[in-house]
């Protein structure tokens, strides 16, 4: 199993639309801190910010108005989850997303984002070049991987990318022998050509780079 000297977060938003450049907000968030292949403690809550959420988003998430109406404050809930997080490295499955709205509603705390994060879609990508689609659900279903509850909910699907990511650190020590599958690595691993995998993690598992 991995042995990692700091807890890894991975970090799941649902929100009201695709970029917080458009004016999009988010409604959910969860973090769960995954070490040594296991999740030591979970942060979720959701966020109200006055910001309308669509009926599609509603239909797709099951996050109403009415809930994030009674929701704490988004500004308090990035505060605690950033005291949450402390130094940890970060993950997300489509990291590009998460980590844009990570960083638009810490500035809403007046917060700077500090953290680097690495993504489980283009990780898996790499692992597993094999399997028709790396959304979420799919690649979980393709490597038998427990679901989480329901779909499109942040702390089920930052618990699937948390078991998705410990499978990944799994196979890294097993089938290519590396023997510390850390957040520095992923994050090299993830912007590696593909055609170059197996000679990059051969190379590092020899200690030649």
């Amino acid at each position: 199993m991995p042995s990692n000297k700091e807890p890894i977060a991975v970090i799941d938003f649902e929100t009201t639309g695709m970029t917080p450049a458009q004016g999009a907000r988010a409604t959910e968030i969860a973090i769960v801190l995954l070490q040594d292949g296991q999740i030591v403690d979970r942060f979720q809550s959701l966020m109200r910010t006055g910001v309308w959420i669509p009926s599609f988003i509603t239909q797709l998430t099951g996050i109403t108005n009415a809930m994030v109406a009674d929701a704490p404050l988004a500004e308090n809930v990035m505060r605690d989850a950033a005291r949450f997080i402390g130094p940890s490295h970060m993950v997300a499955h489509n990291a590009s997303f998460d980590s844009k709205f990570w960083t638009a509603e810490l500035a809403q705390a007046d917060i700077q984002a500090t953290q680097n994060f690495a993504c489980t879609v283009l990780l898996s990508r790499r692992m597993y070049p094999q399997a028709r689609s790396h959304s979420l659900g799919n690649i979980v279903d393709h490597l038998g991987l427990p679901r989480a509850g329901r779909a499109h909910r942040a702390l089920a699907d930052a618990e699937m990318a948390a078991s998705l990511l410990a499978r990944i650190q799994h196979d890294l020590q097993t089938r290519w022998s590396i023997a510390e599958p850390s957040h520095a690595l992923l994050s090299g691993l993830q912007r590696c050509a593909k055609p170059a995998v197996g000679k990059w993690l051969a190379q590092r598992a020899n200690g030649l780079a």
